[in-house]
């Protein structure tokens, strides 16, 4: 293995990712934005990957008695002593994260203006935690959600959409909590940080609108019944707007997020003599097209030393998006690996990393893949046609024959994808 700086190139990327997963983990980033203890009691509630982090770094650092209900994914979960984890699935709803939904705004009812509720939120919770009106099913929100994940939407187009199709999202949980105070600690998974994004923002005001998300369906073609659309047209829809009285006493705090992890990435490369460069912590976009631009800077680096001179690593994180069109096994980040490799035509000296930070790559159970100068020829020495595989939206598959896939398990938290694209001299 080519060998630069004394590090191995692969060893070197896989330990970025890492840095960047570690320089969002709860136990080190939560604590200090714990608030003080009220009067009266204090509740813990959440959702997302994270969540069950989260809610064991406040029962780590907490003074005081402390109660609570959080949700995270399947397999994402921790037993603790005074907090409940519930476990439900990701990216589209169940029964469980309705059943927990139903739960939490029944916790929070009745508070009063002495007591305190801490919020956990982090990426996944606009799935986790799901609660549609009566007059639509779950089976139909679960539908919604499918379209809107093959469809090619951003993630805050979807988030648009399941705040005004949701009872809890888009400030109606914070909502409920009143007159109590509520302090929202989250871990930022989306481009640009916006708390109204961030799970579909359910402690945080809203300025989408329910028409927004009515041309959202519009635009990317989602059938939706003559109840979605009825409901999408009435005033109950709404999520709620900064005039409200019923948020203004809140806190929100993001605890950790994308450029953080990036940053600390950075460091670490320039500790070990590289150059380094970062593009954007909010890169979005079709992973394949965004895969090609990653692939035409890495190439100018190789051929005239620009923008960054090799040695170097170039860092970008965000989310992507994939439009399914096809049947294949893969993630937005294999997705994006699979249409660098081909755009990177067998250059030399390029090694790529992507990975999403909490450890699941779409439904598969790796984090993302990496590849090497040497994939191309393995791809073709086994007799892989590469196109093929990224028609098929098939990345996992064709990184799981070249045996180049990252496998992490779940990490606990997430602030997105992580991008390094390292070249030689």
């Amino acid at each position: 293995m080519n060998q630069v700086l004394g590090v191995d190139p692969q060893e070197f990327l896989q330990k970025l990712f890492q840095i960047a997963v570690s320089a969002a983990d709860p136990a080190i980033v939560l604590p200090e934005h714990l608030p003080a203890a009220p009067p009266g009691k204090t509740i813990v509630i959440g959702a997302g990957k994270a969540a069950a982090s989260m809610a064991k770094a406040v029962e780590d650092n907490w003074k005081g008695d402390i109660s609570g209900l959080v949700v995270t994914r399947y397999q994402h979960g921790l037993k603790l002593k005074s907090i409940e984890v519930v476990e439900a699935a990701h990216p589209v709803p169940d029964q469980m994260g309705y059943d927990v939904a139903v739960r939490m705004l029944s916790m929070v009812e009745n508070l009063s203006v002495d007591d305190l509720v801490i919020c956990l939120i982090s990426g996944g919770a606009s799935s986790l935690l799901t609660l549609p009106p009566e007059s639509i099913p779950l089976s139909e929100k679960r539908n919604i959600n499918r379209a809107l994940l093959k469809s090619g939407a951003s993630i805050s187009e979807m988030n648009c959409v399941r705040k005004h199709l949701s009872l809890i999202k888009g400030g109606r949980l914070a909502a409920k909590c009143s007159p109590a105070k509520v302090v929202t600690l989250s871990i930022s998974d989306v481009p640009g940080d916006c708390p109204s994004t961030i799970g579909s923002g359910p402690t945080v005001y809203d300025s989408s609108t329910a028409n927004d998300a009515l041309n959202i369906l519009k635009r990317y073609d989602i059938s939706v019944s003559e109840k979605v659309l009825d409901w999408l047209k009435s005033p109950d829809s709404e999520s709620l707007k900064s005039e409200t009285d019923l948020l203004h006493n809140n806190i929100y705090q993001i605890i950790a997020r994308p450029q953080q992890s990036l940053d600390a990435a950075a460091q670490y490369c320039r500790n070990a003599g590289f150059n380094c460069i970062v593009l954007s912590d909010e890169v979005e976009g079709e992973a394949r097209d965004v895969a090609k631009v990653h692939a035409a800077i890495a190439r100018q680096v190789a051929k005239c030393n620009q923008p960054i001179p090799a040695p170097c690593v170039i860092l970008s994180g965000g989310e992507t998006t994939v439009t399914v069109k096809g049947s294949g096994r893969g993630g937005r980040n294999t997705e994006f690996m699979l249409a660098l490799l081909l755009a990177l035509k067998g250059e030399k000296r390029v090694y790529a990393i992507a990975a999403d930070t909490d450890g699941i790559d779409g439904t598969e159970e790796n984090a993302g893949c990496y590849l090497t100068p040497l994939s191309l020829r393995a791809a073709e020495e086994k007799g892989l046609y590469l196109p093929g595989f990224l028609e098929d939206n098939n990345g996992y598959e064709a990184f799981s024959l070249l045996n180049q896939l990252v496998v992490s398990g779940p990490t606990l938290t997430n602030v997105n994808d992580f991008r390094a694209v390292m070249i030689l001299e």
